[in-house]
């Protein structure tokens, strides 16, 4: 068999033996390719796998993203802290007209099961340069596209699930997650660091029901909480065909917006052993200060050249 293949090789010209060399080069790295490619889904579908419990509900995290510097590694925070919770989905979506490649491989990478969405905001609502962040409402529309996305693919009433609205500047305790899974309609907690105290929290009576928060911005709201601070049962998205977020409310009621049509102050469930621990907090990473970076694209160069930070 070897002097066979010999005499082959013998009645070759250079052309066509290049030929042959080159063939199997692309068939060697293409092989290469698909192995990586297998591992890397293996590994993907082992870890999804193991966090699967087929009899818990799934927990729809919803998180509103847009281009920034600091976007890659609230991201990747959040993606650290997601691996480690059961039944999870990620549904992010980007504040673009298209999916970005940056986060379409943070995703990718992350081994969680996700959905990835895009949808630009309006040019009349987007912030301009030097205009406080608080100066008109974000994240409208990306949180109504995945609203959107669960009332078309999670439709069944067999779809049992829990929606969250987990903004990517927060941290995250596993066991808000663990704990948000019993909620029948809408579940309530403390939020750390936010409306300018330590912890603002819902106040709880003697027979557990929620009478009222200890909010110190704008307190007469309807619901004076943060949009980290409560979660809301699947069927409850069902049932209220027409919910969704809106751009006509005052500033800081984005969260009444969508709670006012889904359930009342007496229907609230408490969580969080009572609202007495804090699972979540409003930590805002700070703002890097890039005046060096400016200088260099005054001179036409950036620090960041063939490297995504």
């Amino acid at each position: 068999m070897d002097k066979l293949f010999f005499n082959i090789f013998l009645l070759l010209d250079a052309s066509q033996y290049q030929i042959l060399k080159q063939t199997l080069e692309h068939t060697k790295e293409e092989l290469k390719i698909k192995s990586i490619n297998y591992n890397i889904l293996k590994e993907r579908f082992e870890s999804i796998c193991d966090k699967w419990q087929p009899n818990i509900p799934v927990i729809y995290a919803i998180t509103p993203t847009y281009k920034r510097p600091v976007q890659k590694a609230e991201l990747t925070r959040l993606s650290n802290t997601f691996r480690l919770v059961n039944n999870f989905h990620w549904i992010i979506v980007e504040d673009s007209e298209m999916k970005t490649s940056l986060v379409a491989s943070l995703l990718y990478k992350s081994n969680l099961n996700y959905t990835h969405l895009a949808i630009g905001t309006p040019a009349e609502w987007k912030r301009k340069l030097k205009e406080p962040k608080w100066k008109k409402p974000r994240g409208v529309k990306q949180r109504n596209k995945a609203l959107e996305w669960l009332r078309s693919n999670r439709a069944n009433e067999n779809d049992e699930g829990i929606i969250y609205f987990a903004d990517d500047d927060n941290t995250y305790s596993v066991d808000l997650f663990n704990e948000m899974r019993t909620i029948k309609g809408v579940g309530v907690w403390p939020v750390g660091l936010v409306g300018g105290l330590l912890v603002e929290k819902p106040l709880i009576n003697s027979k557990g029901k929620v009478i009222g928060w200890n909010s110190a911005w704008r307190p007469e709201r309807p619901f004076p909480v943060d949009m980290a601070g409560f979660a809301i049962n699947l069927k409850l998205l069902r049932n209220h065909p027409n919910a969704a977020f809106s751009w006509d409310v005052s500033r800081g009621f984005q969260e009444t917006a969508i709670l006012s049509q889904v359930t009342t102050v007496e229907q609230l469930e408490p969580m969080a052993d009572n609202c007495s621990k804090v699972y979540v907090w409003h930590t805002r990473t700070e703002e890097p200060i890039l005046k060096a970076e400016e200088k260099l694209k005054n001179r036409g160069l950036r620090s960041d050249m063939n490297i995504e930070v």
